[in-house]
């Protein structure tokens, strides 16, 4: 796919975005839900190359098009290798979906609320190295507990920063200050997230358009200025903890938010199943996420 192609696909193709991109500490909880227990490796490299097979396989599924899954996001392990002996970012193409680059390395200890991103001394040899890839963006991560505007002012500055910086190396960035859905001022961290952002955006230099990641709010249809912000090219959600019945129904109350889940994706996949059990069973949650991402449901108001 040219640039242009998949600039109007993230912008305007039907479907959604699967999140391949556990990493580091997260990859052992996502085996073991894979139904592959910590004994089963004894090195980091075998633990990453199990976490690939599983990877391969999602992406290899014939359930797995861009059809329905217009994009995906990996982890920097998967894009440097092969799936089907082909560089996965070009496997990914093949099947008509977009590629995209988990680049956060961590957060930092809490303050303020909020937990920022890590330094990335290296974003710009890793994104170089993405554009000759293939791929066509990024992904961020930061993380807001409470309602602290000084700390959500903070990510939302951060997040802006780093999207310039990846917008400056030729690749389109999603910006991901997830709230955490468990916060007991999940609701006032939702609002001022909005305002905050809002500034962030309304103030970058330039023309070009990042995209959002965000938690699903408590308030449906809260995001829409987001949604309609002319800097922006598409929000999309996580599902931050919800099991993918739940996490659907809170997306498909949310106008112009398609998913972009990890867990939620992934939950009913087992190592153990036959590739039929496995392309079945990947089908139903992909059809699941689709629906939510693509047919909403009006909420009347408060």
């Amino acid at each position: 796919m040219q640039h242009s192609e998949m600039i109007a696909k993230i912008a305007a193709g039907k479907g959604f975005i699967a999140a391949l991109d556990q990493s580091g500490g997260s990859t052992p909880k996502a085996l073991k839900g894979y139904g592959i227990e910590e004994g089963a490796w004894s090195s980091e490299e075998e633990m990453f190359s199990l976490i690939h097979q599983m990877r391969s396989r999602i992406i290899t599924s014939p359930a797995f098009t861009g059809d329905k899954v217009i994009g995906a996001i990996l982890f920097e392990r998967t894009m440097d290798g092969q799936v089907e002996g082909k560089p996965t970012p070009q496997a990914l193409h093949d099947r008509g979906v977009v590629p995209f680059i988990k680049i956060d390395k961590g957060l930092e200890e809490e303050a303020n609320g909020v937990q920022m991103m890590k330094p990335m001394p290296e974003l710009d040899a890793l994104l170089s190295r993405a554009k000759g890839l293939g791929m066509f963006g990024t992904k961020e991560r930061s993380v807001i507990h409470s309602a602290d505007r000084k700390g959500i002012a903070a990510i939302a500055d951060q997040q802006v920063a780093v999207g310039l910086q990846v917008l400056g190396a030729g690749l389109v960035p999603i910006l991901e200050p997830e709230v955490n859905i468990k916060s007991e001022t999940r609701a006032e961290c939702d609002q001022i997230l909005l305002e905050e952002l809002s500034r962030a955006l309304t103030a970058m230099p330039g023309d070009d358009k990042v995209m959002l990641k965000l938690s699903l709010p408590v308030k449906p249809g809260l995001f829409d200025p987001l949604v309609d912000h002319p800097r922006v090219l598409r929000v999309v959600a996580l599902s931050g903890g919800y099991k993918r019945p739940e996490a659907c129904v809170e997306l498909a109350k949310n106008r112009g938010v398609i998913a972009s889940f990890s867990r939620a994706l992934l939950e009913d996949l087992r190592a153990g199943m036959s590739d039929d059990q496995f392309d079945a069973s990947l089908a139903s949650a992909i059809d699941e996420i689709y629906k939510a991402s693509t047919e909403k449901k009006a909420v009347a108001a408060a």
